[in-house]
């Protein structure tokens, strides 16, 4: 379900489960218009080489898509901030699983909190964080 305004916003509400790409060709593409071609997020054995389990998700990229999430849910959201812990990486060409739940209704200033985590197929949870976004009245 679409929202679009704060009164269809309900506490607890799961929001759509969002499966990002994380696929070598599109991390490419983002570390190629952000200027990071460092090996650790381009090239799996670049990154075995210095110790990680292959090429890495970059971390501004994961919080990019916790925004793309919101925005499918709430295309009229705007996004205050979107804080997040870094558990584990996030690997590259491994399925991601972006979920959240609303915490937190404030209808006096149209602010909506809301709990995300990104899992993998293991259902190991990689990165976790809250969001607080307004939607108009």
């Amino acid at each position: 379900m679409t929202v679009q305004t704060l009164s269809d916003v309900e506490f607890g509400a799961e929001l759509p489960v969002f499966d990002p790409d994380t696929s070598l060709e599109n991390v490419k593409r983002f570390c190629m218009a952000a200027g990071w071609m460092g090996p650790r997020f381009t090239d799996h054995e670049a990154a075995r080489k210095e110790g990680l389990p292959g090429a890495l998700v970059p971390g501004i990229m994961s919080q990019g898509f916790l925004a793309a999430m919101i925005h499918r849910w709430a295309p009229e959201a705007n996004i205050r901030n979107i804080d997040t812990v870094f558990r584990a990486p996030v690997i590259v060409d491994q399925a991601a699983h972006i979920n959240g739940v609303v915490t937190d209704i404030d209808e006096d200033s149209g602010q909506v909190e809301i709990d995300l985590t990104v899992t993998n197929d293991a259902g190991e949870t990689r990165v976790f964080g809250t969001a607080s976004i307004t939607l108009p009245g």
